[in-house]
């Protein structure tokens, strides 16, 4: 799942909303660093009931994780989109086509949670406007193994960017694949690629309720 899939039925406590995005934001600033169930488990109970409700989301996070990947539907979708990608990826590039299977589903689900509710985006952001960017990276401190300097920095600017908004079009899309690839290290993905994404945005609109249906309960 990808940022909003964590979020959406959450975003009347934004403190728990934002630790479900923790482990995402980490990918972004530290992929080293891992906000792991088991760490986040002793503050569930912290005396700071906000700190406690971080820590909460944070397990929400990895629960929400183990039982989406373990769906019928993200299981073909990905499978498929594997085997989509790797026909269409430059000879010897193919290497790359699972992962790009794999969050091509949890970012079009995104996209598609946005179509159902144009005002999910705005309500999202406002949301986390609201958060004390500091309190968070001290709340997220207690969790990681290794301390974070830059989550108070890099809130305001996920806020600014709005890049979620981009998940609407195929091209800016790709593009942002191209920065997960970027991120992990792993070649760009060509413009030949971007027709493709409307196939596959379609698959996971039919998908949706099937995917959703676990946070839905």
């Amino acid at each position: 799942m990808n940022y909003l899939g964590h979020a959406y039925l959450h975003l009347d406590n934004p403190y728990f909303a934002a630790g479900t995005a923790l482990p995402d934001w980490l990918n972004v600033i530290d992929r080293k660093n891992r906000a792991r169930r088991q760490y986040a488990e002793p503050i569930t109970k912290h005396a700071d009931p906000l700190v406690a409700c971080f820590a909460r989301g944070v397990m929400r996070h990895h629960y929400d994780d183990n039982w989406f990947h373990q769906t019928a539907a993200f299981a073909r979708l990905s499978t498929q989109f594997a085997v989509d990608v790797r026909q269409l990826l430059p000879s010897g590039l193919g290497h790359q086509a699972g992962f790009v299977g794999h969050i091509s589903v949890e970012l079009l689900l995104d996209a598609i949670l946005c179509e159902r509710d144009p005002q999910l985006l705005d309500t999202y952001y406002d949301m986390l406007r609201g958060l004390d960017a500091e309190r968070v990276q001290m709340a997220a401190n207690l969790i990681c193994p290794r301390p974070l300097d830059t989550l108070a920095i890099l809130i305001p600017k996920f806020i600014h960017s709005r890049f979620l908004a981009d998940y609407h079009d195929d091209g800016l899309l790709r593009q942002k694949l191209n920065g997960v690839m970027q991120r992990v290290k792993l070649p760009l993905l060509p413009e030949t690629l971007t027709p493709w994404l409307a196939v596959a945005r379609n698959q996971v609109r039919e998908s949706a309720d099937e995917l959703l249906t676990s946070t839905l309960k």
